[in-house]
């Protein structure tokens, strides 16, 4: 029986695809993907990005889901936001083949519910991996096949967010990392009076020039060069299948995500007086202040799309933003979309007719170190050594641990897939940060 656990993660699927994630594995997964997800529903989406092996493993979970009596929408091409648009504007299940800003010999699943509705491994994901571990019969009807092209309508429904007549004429600068958004952002700016100084927007899944993967400063060096040498307010960088956004402003400078979260928190309230609005627990402090400051309610949740989405339908919340690039739109199906955030960032930067670096200097009120992530024998065992050591301070154990002290705070947390403990540290000014930041190292490593 092949055993599947290696490459079904928390939220998604992933896997070397020359060993791992072969046509034999996918279509067992799309055929039990379609037993789990397309209950009531007689089609299921599927997209692709870019990389070599994408077109040919969608195809083979499309035969799955085929093979089930279930129809497929092809939707060919795109990024994952466009995907969660085909999800929840037919009201079907999809699944997205891409491995985000993974090497090229990986790729991956990316799985919906219809209405773009989160799937993790307590919700679906790990009924369908044992389904497909089992494996399944057809079911003796074969399901239909029809394409279909929504990139249009995906690129108006982005342009919805915000009103298009408040931007000015700009020139900023994109970096597609040769991912998904060299195919989304022409379709989306090419409206606007924005223009773009396009980076590596040739699709290719090789990643000729760099990986696509904005969180490493080294990926981030062409982009900085093109604005700083372009006199540019600002530029743009994607991940490989576009679902998040980074941001440097007119010196280079990478803008932490955390301050974008509270930039366009607040251009949320101004369309939504008194809404409530979610936060992940490492995102800095600026983001609950600003939402309060003006007149939202801010909720703190856990790290991990499959918790915002959930929590997002339980509160009603319009926005929620994470430190890791992904912002996440009540009338976007509750799904995130770095398009959404770059145009509502673009608007926040046209209104104050200033370079991005005076936008966010309101919300840059702290010291952050950045996410540092530690390899260790006990993940428990370590965690605890830091409650014992923090004994006299605020604590929480939502997500990792959590410590609050009087000039920041830090939280430690396990990853999902590997045995790392993630810190998160945060002080009033540099120094503060500083000392908090080598206290947990110390016992961390020690």
């Amino acid at each position: 029986m092949i055993d599947l656990h290696a490459i079904v993660k928390a939220y998604d699927v992933r896997g070397l695809v020359a060993t791992e994630l072969t046509p034999e594995v996918v279509w067992r997964l799309g055929a039990a993907a379609a037993q789990v997800l397309a209950k009531g529903r007689t089609e299921f989406a599927i997209g692709h990005d870019m990389r070599p092996s994408s077109p040919g493993l969608a195809g083979a979970f499309s035969e799955g889901v085929r093979s089930q009596g279930i129809g497929v929408i092809d939707v060919g091409l795109a990024s994952t936001d466009e995907l969660y648009y085909a999800s929840g504007t037919l009201d079907v299940p999809a699944a997205m083949f891409t491995a985000s800003h993974n090497p090229p010999e990986y790729n991956g699943i990316k799985l919906c519910g219809p209405g773009a509705a989160p799937v993790s491994i307590d919700h679906g994901l790990a009924e369908i991996r044992d389904l497909a571990q089992q494996g399944m019969d057809p079911s003796g009807v074969l399901g239909g096949l029809r394409s279909v092209d929504l990139l249009a309508d995906f690129a108006a429904h982005v342009r919805s967010f915000i009103d298009v007549d408040t931007l000015r004429p700009m020139t900023v600068a994109v970096d597609a990392g040769n991912g998904m958004a060299g195919l989304v952002v022409p379709a989306v700016f090419d409206a606007l009076p924005i223009e773009v100084v396009p980076l590596f927007f040739e699709l290719d899944g090789t990643f000729p020039n760099h990986p696509a993967n904005p969180l490493e400063p080294a990926n981030l060096v062409d982009l900085q060069r093109a604005v700083v040498s372009g006199g540019l307010p600002l530029g743009m960088a994607f991940d490989g299948d576009a679902d998040r956004m980074f941001a440097v402003d007119e010196r280079g400078r990478p803008v932490p995500s955390s301050l974008i979260t509270a930039v366009v928190a607040d251009r949320v309230l101004a369309r939504s007086p008194g809404a409530t609005i979610l936060y992940n627990l490492i995102c800095s402090r600026t983001v609950p202040e600003t939402i309060e400051a003006a007149g939202g309610v801010a909720v703190r949740t856990r790290v991990g799309h499959s918790f915002i989405k959930a929590e997002m339908a339980r509160t009603g919340a319009v926005f929620a933003g994470e430190h890791s690039g992904h912002y996440y739109f009540r009338d976007n199906f509750g799904a995130d979309s770095g398009l959404i955030a770059a145009l509502m960032l673009l608007q926040a930067v046209a209104i104050a007719d200033a370079p991005l670096s005076a936008v966010v200097a309101p919300y840059d009120r702290y010291a952050a170190s950045g996410e540092l992530n530690f390899r260790v024998t006990d993940v428990v065992a370590t965690i605890d050594r830091l409650r014992d050591q923090f004994a006299d301070a605020k604590q929480d154990t939502e997500d990792g641990l959590t410590v609050v002290l009087g000039d920041g705070w830090f939280n430690l947390r396990p990853s999902n897939t590997e045995p790392l403990l993630r810190l998160n540290a945060e002080g009033d000014d540099v120094s503060a940060m500083e000392r908090i930041r080598d206290q947990v190292t110390a016992t961390v490593v020690g």
